[in-house]
C-alpha cells in the first residue's frame, strides 16, 4: 500500500499540476471558454488509462510459471526505466514546466478544439500511464494486489486535494524541493524492484545451485519476517525480503549506488541571478 500511495501520489500530483497551470493561464489569458475542452481531454485520457491498467492486470493474472516470471520480470525492468528517467526528467524540468506549457497552448489555442484536448490528453495520459506500470510493477513486489489499489486511491486523493489547493492559492509552493524528496523515495522503490526483476530472471533461466542463489540472510520471525506490518511496508516499498539471494542484493545496490551518486551530483542548481531565481519560482509555482 505504501508504495502504491507514493506513486499515485507523485504521479497524480505532477497531473493535477499540470491541469491546475493549464487551468490559471487560460482563466489569465480570458479564454476561460476553452476549459470544457481541457476538461473533455483529461477525462478521455483518464478512462483510457483505467481500461489500460484493468486490461493490463488481467493479461498478467491470467499466467503462470515460466510466462508469470518473464511477464513480472520485464514489467518491474520497464517500471525501473521510465521511473529512473521520470525522476530525473522532472528534477531537471520541474522549473520550465509553466513556461512550457504556455508555449504549447498559445500555438494550439486558436487552432481546433481538438489541439488543446489533446494538450490535456497526452499530458494526463503520460502520467497515467506510467501510473499503470508502476502499480503494476508494486503488485508483483508486495502481498497484495488490493492493498496497491487502495494504496493508489488514497495517494490519487491526496494528490487531487494538493492540486486544488495549488490552484486555489496564490502562495509560494516549493514544488522542485517535493519533488526532490519523493524522488529520493522513488530510488529507493526502483532498486527494489531492479532487484525483483533480476530475481525473476533467474527464477525463469534457472540459475539454482551456485553463489548467487544463496540467500545472504533467513529472518523467521519478528517484525522483519513476513506476515508482520512492517515487513509488508518494506516489501511494497523498498523491494525487501527476508531470505533475499546474493544475486538480488547485488543488483540492489547496483542499480541504487550509481544511481543516488548521479542523483545528488546533479542536484547542485546553477548559478543563477537573483531576479532570474524569482521569476522562475514565481512561474513554477503560482498558479
Amino acid at each position: 500500500m505504501a508504495s502504491s500511495l507514493l506513486i499515485t501520489l507523485r504521479e497524480g500530483l505532477e497531473i493535477a499540476l499540470v491541469l491546475a497551470i493549464i487551468t490559471a493561464y487560460l482563466h489569465r489569458t480570458n479564454r476561460s471558454d476553452r476549459l470544457r475542452d481541457v476538461r473533455v481531454g483529461a477525462i478521455a485520457a483518464g478512462i483510457t488509462c483505467l481500461i489500460a491498467g484493468i486490461a493490463f492486470h488481467v493479461l498478467v493474472g491470467s499466467f503462470e510459471g515460466k510466462w508469470e516470471q518473464a511477464i513480472e520480470g520485464t514489467l518491474a525492468l520497464l517500471a525501473v526505466g521510465v521511473l529512473t528517467w521520470m525522476i530525473f526528467w522532472m528534477r531537471g524540468n520541474a522549473r520550465g514546466i509553466s513556461t512550457e506549457l504556455h508555449q504549447r497552448i498559445d500555438a494550439s489555442v486558436d487552432k481546433s478544439p481538438m489541439a488543446l484536448m489533446s494538450i490535456a490528453f497526452v499530458a494526463v495520459g503520460r502520467e497515467g500511464f506510467e501510473t499503470i506500470i508502476f502499480l503494476l510493477g508494486a503488485e508483483t513486489s508486495s502481498s497484495s494486489g488490493s492493498s496497491v489499489v487502495i494504496g493508489g486511491l488514497i495517494g490519487l486523493s491526496i494528490a487531487a486535494v494538493l492540486g486544488w489547493l495549488l490552484a486555489v492559492s496564490s502562495d509560494k509552493v516549493d514544488i522542485k524541493k517535493f519533488f526532490n524528496w519523493t524522488g529520493l523515495l522513488l530510488i529507493l522503490f526502483a532498486a527494489g524492484l531492479f532487484g525483483k526483476a533480476v530475481h525473476e530472471f533467474r527464477e525463469l533461466f534457472g540459475f539454482e545451485g551456485a553463489w548467487y542463489s544463496t540467500p545472504l540472510w533467513e529472518i523467521t520471525s519478528g517484525q522483519f519476517s513476513e506476515g508482520s506490518t512492517l515487513y509488508d511496508f518494506m516489501k511494497g516499498l523498498f523491494g525487501w525480503s527476508d531470505h533475499p539471494e546474493r544475486i538480488r542484493g547485488v543488483a540492489y545496490l547496483a542499480y541504487l549506488i550509481p544511481t543516488l551518486v548521479f542523483y545528488f551530483r546533479g542536484a547542485k542548481p546553477a548559478p543563477t541571478s537573483k531576479v532570474e531565481a524569482t521569476t522562475s519560482d514565481s512561474e513554477m509555482t503560482t498558479v
